[in-house]
């Protein structure tokens, strides 16, 4: 099985790389969309509800992309040379009740779809969308059984099955390059069912099960603290996992240890900027979604103009240059890797290139 979560993707498009190398802010490659901020999973993690985190300040439940203002959005992707949409919360995008005829107009405008759910909605005429055209569509999980999901999510006590039962329904429905992928969350409550699950989802037909852990703040010693006492514990169970369960149609991907990185940065710009925005359901435009629904990280505005002209306007030029990762970005950041790639790439002594 090919990288799906490799770092390098963007070096494949090379006019974007020759845009950045010469300044040029462009529309982006990929569009994180949330189309809707209310959920109907109460994680206690949450990055946009919890008090330990700063993304909540300016989400608003209420909030939601109106379906002619979605319409806009869509075909201003299009003409903007947009290659991807991710569905993403905010809320669970799959209670968008616009959320189907959306997709399908994405699909005609040849964008490639996928989707980031907790899993609930992905069945009906939904989940058969999804599984004849998206490209991914990855489930955010934490538990192994109903009665652990109901105290990690306030959820009632029959929602892992419901959960489990649609992932089953799904991998069989799915055509065959659509990647059903599997986030397992490590909380304390989980920790020592890490293998367990991984054998679950396997068994349910999963194509695979990346392991993360769980953000609890915005600053990375207090997230290894959390972590620490069941570190290695998990490692070991992922380890087993990968070498009992993987094989050609079945990967274990390991992103647990990457919660020890990614929240000091060095460099000043942000160039993954010209790869990836994200359009939230306050319909504001946000630098990603480590930065979305906070103030520091809007772009600009679609409620008095269109995105098309938002991408085109010299205010977003001058927002997209003006981040500097090192003083406004020191938590979380799933974009860092790649930053520090795009850093290295667009420093490069040109005179040299040749000596490989």
């Amino acid at each position: 099985m090919e990288n799906v979560y490799s770092q390098g993707k963007m070096f494949h498009f090379y006019s974007k790389l020759d845009d950045l190398k010469n300044g040029r802010v462009t529309a982006p490659v990929h569009v994180r969309l949330k189309p809707i901020n209310a959920c109907n999973h109460r994680c206690f993690y949450c990055c946009y509800r919890s008090d330990e985190l700063f993304l909540g300040e300016l989400m608003d439940e209420k909030h939601m992309i109106p379906e002619t203002k979605m319409k806009e959005i869509v075909t201003d992707m299009a003409e903007c040379g947009v290659k991807a949409v991710t569905f993403t919360g905010g809320g669970e995008p799959l209670i968008y009740p616009h959320i189907n005829r959306t997709v399908e107009s994405l699909f005609q405008h040849h964008i490639k779809v996928a989707v980031l759910t907790n899993g609930s909605r992905l069945s009906g005429e939904t989940g058969s969308l999804l599984a004849q055209g998206a490209s991914w569509v990855r489930l955010s999980i934490d538990s192994v059984n109903n009665d652990m999901l109901a105290k990690s999510r306030g959820v009632d006590e029959q929602e892992f099955d419901r959960i489990t039962d649609n992932i089953g329904t799904f991998s069989k429905q799915k055509h065959r390059d659509c990647e059903l992928g599997i986030n397992f969350i490590i909380t304390r409550m989980n920790k020592d069912h890490v293998y367990e699950f991984i054998g679950l989802m396997k068994d349910k037909g999963a194509d695979h099960v990346k392991v993360c852990a769980c953000i609890v703040s915005t600053r990375g010693a207090e997230n290894n603290l959390y972590h620490e006492p069941h570190f290695n514990q998990v490692m070991e169970q992922i380890h087993r996992a990968h070498a009992d369960f993987s094989d050609s149609s079945f990967k274990v991907v390991n992103k647990f240890h990457e919660a020890q990185d990614a929240f000091d940065k060095t460099y000043e710009t942000c160039p993954f900027l010209g790869f990836l925005n994200v359009i939230a359901a306050d319909l504001n435009v946000y630098t990603c979604q480590d930065k979305a629904y906070t103030q520091a990280g809007i772009l600009g505005s679609l409620k008095d103009m269109s995105l098309k002209e938002l991408w085109h306007s010299s205010a977003y030029e001058k927002a997209v240059k003006a981040l500097n990762p090192s003083l406004a970005c020191s938590h979380h950041c799933v974009s860092h890797g790649k930053n520090l790639a795009l850093n290295d790439f667009l420093s490069t002594d040109r005179r040299h290139l040749e000596f490989v």
